[in-house]
C-alpha cells in the first residue's frame, strides 16, 4: 500500500514519538510511506520545543496567529498535492491539528480515502489553555469540517471519540486506536537491580515519572508526601524529563530537605528512557488529561511496573484497579497519597500489579505494529469501497 502521511508537528516530544513509530511500523510491514511535514531537527532530544513557532505565537495577537494557522493549510496543500502527483498514493493518513485542512482539500480533489488521527479535541483544549481562542466560531468550523470530511476518524480513546461524535460523525466512521509501544525499543532494558545500580540507587524504593512535567501533573504532591512519616525512608523520586515546573520542584525538594532523594534528569535522548524506567519500582501517573492516551503509561506497562493512576474513564479503558494498576479517586483530597503509602508497603501487591502490567500490552495489543495493522486494514477496506464506487459510476 502507498500511504501519504501528513502532519504539522514540529516539536520533539511525545507527538514526535507517535509519528516516528507509526511510520516505522508501517514501513516494517512492507508499505510505502511518503511523509509531508515541517522540516525539524532529528537530534532525538525529547521534550524540546520548536523555538520559532513559540516566538511567532508570542509575537502575534491570537486572532492573527489563528488566521496564520488556517492560511498554512494552503501551503501544506500545495506540498501535499505535489507529493501526491509524484507518489500516486492509495490513501492519505493525516495527524489532526487545528485549522489544518490540507488533507481534506486533497481528498476532495483526488477522491482518495482520508484517515484522520485525532489525539485531542483542540478547540476544547485551546479554549481552556494557551490564552484561549480568539476566533472560536472559525475554530469550531475548521474542526468540524476536518472530522466530518475524513472517511475514518481515529481518536486515541473512547472518551475522545465522544467529542468526535458531538460534531455529527457517525460511529461507523470512528475507530479508537490507543497509543502503543515499540517492544523492541524496550527489550534491551536492564533488570531493575542493575538499572538502579547504574544510577546509584541500589537499595532504594524508586518512584518514577517520565515526560514533560507540568504543574497540573501534581508531582509536587509526591515530594510533599515524601516529607511525611507515611513515606519509607528509602524512597527516592526520579523525574525523567523536564518541564516548566522543574525549578519549582527542585526548590520544594530543597526546602523540605529532600534534595538528595529526588533526581531530575532534564531532557534526555529517548534511547535512555527504557534504562531509567527499568529502575522504577512504582511508576507514577498522578494526573491525566481526561481524553488522552498517555505514552508514559505504555512505557510503564511494557516494563511491568506497578502503576499508580487516577480512576478516570480514559485510563480505565486500559487499566483495571488491583490487576495492572492501583487506581485512586482524584476527587479525594488524599487519595493519591494514600495509594503511595499503600503500594510502598505492600510488596505482594506491587508484584501482582507488575505482572498484570506486563500482560496488558499483549492482551490489548498496545503496540505500534498492532496499530499499523489496524490502520492498514481500515485503509484497505476504504480503498476497496472507493474502487467499487468508481466501477459503478463507470458502468
Amino acid at each position: 500500500m502507498k500511504i501519504l502521511y501528513h502532519h504539522r508537528t514540529a516539536s520533539k516530544d511525545g507527538q514526535a514519538v507517535h509519528i516516528e513509530e507509526m511510520i516505522a511500523a508501517l514501513r516494517a510491514q512492507g508499505h510505502e510511506v511518503r511523509v509531508v511535514a515541517p522540516a525539524v531537527s532529528h537530534a532525538g532530544q525529547m521534550g524540546e520545543n520548536v523555538g520559532w513557532v513559540h516566538r511567532l505565537r508570542s509575537a502575534l495577537p491570537n486572532a492573527l496567529y489563528e488566521l496564520f494557522e488556517l492560511s498554512y493549510s494552503l501551503v501544506a496543500y500545495r506540498r501535499l498535492a505535489q507529493a501526491a502527483k509524484a507518489f500516486q498514493p492509495d490513501v492519505i493518513y493525516e495527524r489532526y491539528n487545528l485549522y489544518l485542512l490540507a488533507g481534506v482539500l486533497l481528498k476532495r480533489r483526488l477522491r482518495i480515502p482520508l484517515l484522520l488521527e485525532v489525539n485531542a479535541p483542540l478547540v476544547f483544549e485551546r479554549s481552556q489553555h494557551s490564552g484561549g481562542l480568539a476566533l472560536p466560531r472559525l475554530a469550531r468550523w475548521a474542526e468540524g469540517l476536518a472530522w466530518r470530511s475524513a472517511d475514518i476518524v481515529l481518536p486515541v480513546t473512547q472518551v475522545l471519540a465522544s467529542h468526535v461524535r458531538a460534531y455529527g460523525v457517525v460511529d461507523a466512521r470512528i475507530t479508537v486506536i490507543p497509543n502503543g509501544i515499540n517492544r523492541a525499543h524496550f527489550a534491551a532494558a536492564p533488570a531493575p537491580t542493575f538499572a538502579k545500580a547504574q544510577r546509584g540507587l541500589s537499595g532504594k524504593l524508586v518512584l518514577g515519572f517520565t515526560g514533560f512535567v507540568r504543574e497540573w501533573h501534581g508531582v509536587d504532591r509526591v515530594i510533599r508526601w515524601m516529607a511525611t512519616p507515611a513515606a519509607p525512608g528509602n524512597v527516592h523520586l526520579a523525574i525523567v524529563g523536564d518541564g516548566p515546573v522543574r525549578h519549582d520542584l527542585e526548590g520544594l525538594a530543597k526546602q523540605l530537605g529532600l534534595s538528595d532523594r529526588v533526581t531530575f534528569t532534564g531532557v534526555i535522548h529517548r534511547d535512555q528512557v527504557p534504562d531509567w524506567v527499568a529502575a522504577f519500582d512504582i511508576a507514577l501517573q498522578p494526573a491525566v488529561v481526561p481524553y488522552a492516551s498517555p505514552l508514559k503509561l505504555m512505557e510503564y506497562l511494557v516494563l511491568g511496573k506497578a502503576i499508580i493512576a487516577p480512576r478516570t474513564p480514559n485510563l480505565r479503558e486500559v487499566l483495571t484497579d488491583g490487576e495492572n494498576a492501583l487506581l485512586f479517586d482524584a476527587d479525594e483530597s488524599a487519595g493519591f497519597e494514600q495509594a503511595l503509602s499503600r503500594l510502598c508497603t505492600e510488596d505482594v501487591l506491587r508484584d501482582k500489579l507488575s505482572s498484570g502490567a506486563r500482560d496488558t500490552i499483549e492482551a490489548l495489543d498496545l503496540t505500534w505494529d498492532g496499530n499499523a495493522r489496524r490502520v492498514v486494514g481500515l485503509a484497505a477496506s476504504l480503498i476497496s469501497r472507493t474502487s467499487a464506487t468508481r466501477l459503478q459510476r463507470g458502468a
